[in-house]
């Protein structure tokens, strides 16, 4: 697996905290580094940043690239539990267990009692579910247009079906829209969403997520906004509200 680091100029003073980002559909490790903006705003509030990639690319299997929206750059950060994805596409335990420990082992300047998490689109969903099946292990979440709860949207129909399986019941560990009526309550959850976005009605559906914090009491901003896509220049627009919002709570030792 392969992932992008930005280390701050305040690394050379001593450990930063880590704030880790999850890409969406069709990314690699280098999509969040060209096209997010972050590394200015990153150096501004002295965190260091994560990005890895979306799925293995090695071994191939096949029809890993035979769609889209499955298989390569499309790992929606799942343990995979069916043939042959399972051996390979275990991207959950990669993005909670094995990233964490590589950096924690290869970068002395990350300070990984702080981590926060965010994402877009399948690495929002990516970042809720790591969020809420972890407390503690991270201090701040939030995301840009998240799959907010993929078992009842086409794209985790699919995604979910060929990674997990048909039992339907274990595609709720990583539905956001579940997990948080049973996770522990964590500070407020940071979502930005476009209405122009092409994706809005059929596959991100933010309004279940709204209702399910609300009937679970957790708390979350959830900001709308007009005319905004999908895409990158959404995302730039925002990223100085996402990284304030992380280094607030990543701030404190």
């Amino acid at each position: 697996m392969r992932f992008a680091v930005y280390e701050p100029p305040q690394a050379q003073a001593g450990p930063v905290a880590v704030l880790y980002y999850l890409a969406g559909l069709t990314c690699t490790e280098e999509t969040f580094p060209i096209k997010a903006g972050a590394q200015r705003l990153a150096a501004e509030h002295g965190l260091m940043l994560v990005a890895p990639d979306t799925s293995p690319r090695e071994p191939r299997l096949p029809g890993d690239d035979a769609s889209w929206d499955f298989g390569l750059a499309a790992g929606f950060y799942v343990d995979a539990t069916e043939a042959p994805w399972s051996a390979h596409y275990r991207m959950y335990s990669y993005v909670t267990r094995e990233l964490p420990a590589l950096i924690k082992s290869e970068f002395a300047t990350a300070d990984t009692n702080r981590q926060s998490i965010m994402g877009h689109s399948m690495g929002g969903h990516g970042a809720l579910v790591c969020a809420l099946r972890n407390p503690g292990q991270y201090r701040s979440v939030s995301a840009f247009a998240p799959i907010v709860a993929p078992t009842q949207v086409p794209w985790g129909h699919k995604a979910f079906g060929n990674y997990l399986g048909a039992n339907r019941g274990d595609w709720l560990a990583y539905d956001a829209t579940h997990l948080v009526q049973q996770a522990p309550r964590m500070d407020t959850i940071l979502i930005d969403q476009g209405l122009g976005d092409k994706f809005l009605a059929e596959q991100l559906r933010p309004e279940l997520f709204e209702d399910a914090c609300q009937r679970s009491g957790q708390k979350l901003q959830l900001r709308r906004h007009a005319q905004y896509d999908h895409g990158y220049y959404f995302i730039q627009t925002i990223m100085p509200d996402h990284i304030a919002f992380h280094a607030a709570s990543l701030r404190h030792a």
